[in-house]
């Protein structure tokens, strides 16, 4: 009898040893993924390009010289590349900006976020159309990337989404001879780069035929403390975007 107890004791033993041993190693497969992501997505988000500038709209029926509404903007590009590793010919369904969410408001202004527009000369203009409805833009998959029909490559190619201040007030003088339209204009009006900086935050998706890939972004904007000094500023982010499956 001691000799079976000892032995169903050492079963029991091996069991639960071989019970923790696979929780552990499940463990440590989720830890990896949480922290790791996906590791060989059929696309990549190779960089994240920022601009960050500023102009002004001249107001209708102004009796001054000068008379600008100043907006300062920031567009954001998103550069995706196909994984040539991978040999499944998967192609690009949709990309999506979503749950976009202004994190750290400005203490000068208001944010809107614009999608490009669609009609000729400018790629951004501020009718109400072009407002980012929903906290969501998506970009369809094409033969070629084209931001005024909100498509982007299936192969790979380039998204744009622009974050504007619209409040920071309006430029008007008599006296000037010529205004840049950048952000050497903030400081004609009183603005200072403490003033303008925000942070926002959005999921990026990519979407393929039958699977998609989430990534978390937070970005502070502007892009650099030299947009007021030098008119413009750009920043390239290059990271390693952990994305992970999402299920459908």
């Amino acid at each position: 009898m001691d000799k079976n107890r000892k032995k169903e004791k050492i079963k029991a033993c091996i069991a639960i040893a071989c019970i923790v041993l696979v929780i552990l190693f499940t463990g440590i497969i989720a830890i990896k993924y949480n922290v790791e992501g996906e590791t060989q997505l059929p696309f990549n988000l190779k960089k994240i390009t920022v601009v960050s500038t500023a102009e002004g709209i001249e107001k209708q029926g102004a009796e001054e010289k000068w008379n600008l509404k100043i907006y300062q903007n920031n567009d954001i590009y998103f550069s995706i590349e196909k994984n040539d590793s991978i040999t499944d010919e998967e192609i690009l369904n949709s990309i999506s900006i979503e749950n976009i969410e202004i994190t750290s408001m400005p203490k000068v202004g208001e944010i809107k976020t614009y999608m490009p527009n669609s009609l000729d000369g400018r790629l951004f203009s501020y009718e109400e159309d072009y407002i980012v409805e929903e906290n969501k833009l998506t970009y369809k998959g094409a033969t070629k990337s084209n931001a005024k029909t909100l498509e982007i490559g299936n192969q790979g190619g380039t998204a744009v989404i622009r974050f504007s201040n619209i409040g920071i007030g309006s430029l008007i003088s008599n006296d000037e001879e010529e205004i840049k339209h950048d952000g050497t204009m903030l400081t004609k009006v009183g603005i200072n780069n403490e003033d303008i900086k925000f942070n926002v935050n959005f999921d990026f998706i990519i979407n393929l035929k039958n699977k998609s890939y989430k990534t978390n972004i937070t970005l502070e904007l502007p892009c650099d403390e030299t947009l007021i000094t030098d008119g413009t500023c750009s920043k390239e982010i290059i990271d390693e975007f952990v994305f992970k499956r999402v299920n459908k």
